[in-house]
């Protein structure tokens, strides 16, 4: 854990992190409440501090802020952990939305990690027992009461099968559902909040966020669904002997409870292991970002949480992969929009990337979209510049992110889950070989996505090209009469804005407020003293304080005033 904020951050440090109050099996809604709504309004109380210049010791510089949304940052992913798997999920699906938050909180909360205390064998056994119908003895003859790992959804046990077969068995917390529906309950009530506030609703969908991230809490803790997307995802690589994914023994799987194939292997993050047993390590970071590449452009379904601790390598070097209950899809639809904004930034074309981001539904149309075309603009004269092979994946990401925040984007959940997967296979990828580079690994992919699966030659890409620029050009001048009747529509309405800006306006317009806030500022400096004398006069000097101070602070804002209207006069 982190450094805890200072006390001038408007926060306090919580409790010992290990009490988590929420590991049990029955839940209060009322304090489940308070919990909640506390989390939040420090949260706000320390967002307003933020602002204030006198909250900073020594002054509010930008590095001082800095240190502070830090440090904010860090409380918030302490906090999340305290308050249990809800939140600790909420913290890793947020941790992908850098078009929300920004940079400091994303990173921190990338870094949420739900190991957590173990619930006891006699629950995991009471479970078992319920779930599956049997004594626990019958149903696995041998069964290890220590797990493999906890988490906070659930644990892993090591057992064996009446016929043999060694397997793992993974069960849910006690008390999961009833946790996740009054948390989920208390979040709609502040995602109502959030979207109707008047600064933080605006361009937001926090509603649309609130029931994307519901749909994707249940779907994690159905084992029965987690079943269904592992057997899908080992069909799609059946034909590949380099990829091994754990079987599912069905007639011992229930909602809560899941029973899979032993694959044991090496954690891919475990470098001196991996050494050890004489594997390839450049081989086995090309081999995980050509998995992911195929899962996503060939199969249009994958595993949407690929970190380190959920792949791992088997003696023979052939990747394995756990845990598939966050997974995703892309349909064809979709794969060919994403071809569209692809060819957009190839082609260094800043309005077909805004075309194709508004069908993806990542981008808001709005009216005027000028700022957003010269922010992508720029983007794609920075980065393309480079190699396709020397750029990096992780850097583009950034840059993407980093436009998106506090424009009118909402990346949906696939999108910004493809792009962290991205980003964690290059982090991975480089801890295997310093060397790697996914966008070498991904060229190939790139290619025949551009060609759409035909042989490229010089003759195929010059016609390719004209072909598009022909497209391009027929549909510029097909939707131009269109374009022209929308805008003359907008102009009958009245919903066509021009912004002129004059520098001289500008100016004579601020001298003229302050101006009108120096006079404002006069009256009530003389008012208040006229206050302080009369009540001086009837022999209550002590009241007279009141106004008195009135009368000094509305006299300090009067010269504060004046001084800046000189400073207009200075200006050239």
């Amino acid at each position: 854990m982190g450094t805890s904020p200072s006390y001038s951050d408007g926060l306090r440090p919580n409790a010992s992190q290990q009490a988590y109050r929420w590991n049990r099996e029955k839940y209060s809604r009322r304090q489940r409440f308070i919990d909640v709504w506390t989390f939040v309004l420090r949260l706000l109380y320390a967002r307003w501090l933020y602002q204030k210049t006198w909250s900073y010791r020594r002054g509010m510089t930008d590095a001082a802020k800095a240190n502070r949304r830090r440090r904010l940052a860090i409380w918030i992913r302490e906090t999340m952990l305290d308050l249990g798997p809800t939140f600790i999920k909420l913290g890793q699906l947020f941790s992908t939305r850098s078009d929300l938050f920004a940079a400091e909180f994303v990173e921190e909360l990338s870094k949420l990690q739900d190991r957590v205390p173990a619930f006891s064998f006699e629950q995991v056994s009471q479970i078992l027992e319920t779930e599956l119908g049997k004594p626990l003895a019958q149903i696995y003859p041998s069964f290890d009461p220590v797990p493999l790992a906890a988490a906070s959804l659930g644990q892993v046990h090591k057992a064996q099968l009446p016929t043999g077969e060694e397997v793992v068995v993974k069960i849910q917390r006690p008390g999961l559902s009833q946790l996740f529906t009054i948390d989920l309950e208390i979040l709609k009530g502040i995602a109502h909040y959030f979207q109707n506030h008047k600064e933080w609703g605006r361009g937001r969908d926090w509603l649309g966020i609130y029931d994307e991230c519901c749909k994707i809490l249940w779907e994690e803790i159905d084992y029965l669904a987690e079943g269904r997307n592992a057997d899908l995802f080992r069909r799609n690589f059946r034909d590949y002997d380099w990829i091994r994914v754990p079987r599912i023994y069905w007639r011992y799987a229930s909602p809560r409870t899941l029973t899979l194939e032993y694959l044991p292997g090496i954690k891919i993050s475990h470098y001196e292991a991996l050494d050890a047993a004489g594997l390839d390590r450049k081989e086995l970071a090309a081999s995980s970002a050509r998995a992911y590449l195929m899962q996503i452009l060939d199969a249009g379904f994958f595993h949407a949480d690929p970190h380190p601790g959920n792949i791992a390598v088997s003696p023979e070097g052939q990747l394995i992969f756990y845990d598939f209950g966050m997974m995703g899809s892309i349909q064809t639809i979709t794969r060919e929009k994403m071809m569209g904004l692809f060819f957009g930034v190839a082609q260094k074309d800043a309005e077909q990337v805004i075309t194709s981001l508004v069908d993806l539904g990542a981008l808001t149309p709005t009216g005027d979209t000028g700022a957003i075309r010269r922010s992508i603009q720029y983007m794609l004269d920075n980065f393309m510049d480079k190699p396709f092979e020397e750029q990096s994946l992780n850097a583009i990401s950034d840059d993407l992110y980093e436009i998106a925040y506090d424009q009118p984007f909402r990346f949906p959940a696939t999108f910004t889950f493809v792009m962290r997967a991205f980003s964690t296979l290059e982090g991975v990828g480089k801890g295997l070989d310093p060397n790697f580079n996914f966008m070498e690994v991904a060229q190939p992919f790139a290619m025949r996505l551009m060609t759409n699966g035909n042989p490229s030659n010089d003759i195929t890409n010059l016609i390719g090209d004209l072909g598009r620029q022909a497209t391009q050009v027929s549909n510029s001048a097909l939707g131009l009469p269109r374009r022209l009747d929308e805008t003359l529509d907008r102009l009958d309405r009245g919903d066509l804005r021009v912004r002129v800006r004059s520098t001289e306006t500008d100016r004579l317009l601020r001298r003229l407020a302050g101006v009108n806030m120096s006079s404002n500022f006069t009256m009530l400096t003389c008012a208040f003293i006229l206050s302080a004398t009369l009540l001086v006069v009837n022999g209550l000097a002590w009241f007279a304080l009141i106004p008195g101070v009135a009368a000094v602070a509305s006299g300090g804002a009067f010269l504060r005033t004046m001084m800046k209207l000189d400073k207009f006069d200075r200006l050239p």
